[in-house]
């Protein structure tokens, strides 16, 4: 069974819905999903979930309200619950002190795609296995098999294969990059592979499932919750639409 993750920006479309967004993603069968830290400067992404990061930062979300968001839903949405963001606001926040939230909330696992693995190796893994977090590290067509194979030994719970080296939701993500994708599948990683970057409907999900065992949809859905007023039955809808 292909496994769907989901990313979201959380406090869109308002504040508080977080927690509603979060329970209708598992709802619509979801396998998983990915929340994201709204921050100023998300250099890795492209202008929706730019977009929806300085939504979320007008509407007044922080990493401290996130927490308490999650606490509401900790016993409610069961699937897996990854935080992405960067490497700056969770600093500032204090590491170990953001690790052990998570774990209170029941946080699966993190995504900070701009911390170093050296500085992972050095520092902050003991953290992670501190607090059972699991940390993915992401890699890229560019990639090297040795640099692929040395992420996906310090990564836990999937390593996530971006499509192209391009920002999210590039409308030229390459999701037919037969090679790239031939050489994950070859290599002996301990990992399963997810697959995000430019996925938008059944056809790209099934696309990409045919060699990796997930794939991760974030502008496409990211665009569903910022243009619709109706959103919570076009979310369920679309969803259903990958799933179905």
């Amino acid at each position: 069974m292909k496994k769907l993750n989901i990313y979201f920006t959380a406090g869109i479309p308002m504040l508080n819905d977080t927690g509603k967004v979060a329970q209708l993603v598992q709802e619509s069968g979801a396998d998983m999903m990915e929340i994201g830290i709204p921050y100023s400067d998300p250099v890795a992404d492209g202008p929706i979930i730019q977009q929806a990061h300085d939504l979320a930062l007008k509407n007044g979300m922080t990493i401290k309200i996130l927490f308490e968001q999650l606490a509401e839903i900790k016993d409610t949405v069961t699937i897996p619950k990854v935080l992405m963001g960067y490497l700056n606001p969770v600093i500032q926040f204090g590491f170990e002190k953001f690790c052990q939230k998570c774990k209170e909330v029941g946080i699966y696992g993190l995504i900070l795609p701009d911390l170093p693995p050296v500085e992972f190796e050095k520092k902050y893994g003991e953290i992670l296995k501190k607090y059972n977090l699991n940390f993915i590290f992401l890699v890229t067509p560019e990639t090297s098999n040795e640099r692929i194979l040395y992420l996906d030994s310090l990564s836990s719970g999937f390593l996530y294969a971006v499509s192209s080296s391009s920002t999210t939701g590039n409308e030229s993500s390459n999701l037919t990059n037969e090679d790239y994708l031939n050489r994950l599948s070859q290599l002996p990683l301990k990992n399963s592979v997810y697959v995000g970057f430019g996925i938008k409907n059944k056809n790209d999900f099934e696309l990409v499932t045919e060699k990796s065992q997930g794939g991760i949809i974030g502008t496409a859905f990211v665009n569903v919750l910022l243009q619709n007023t109706d959103w919570e039955q076009k979310v369920k809808q679309y969803i259903t639409s990958i799933k179905g």
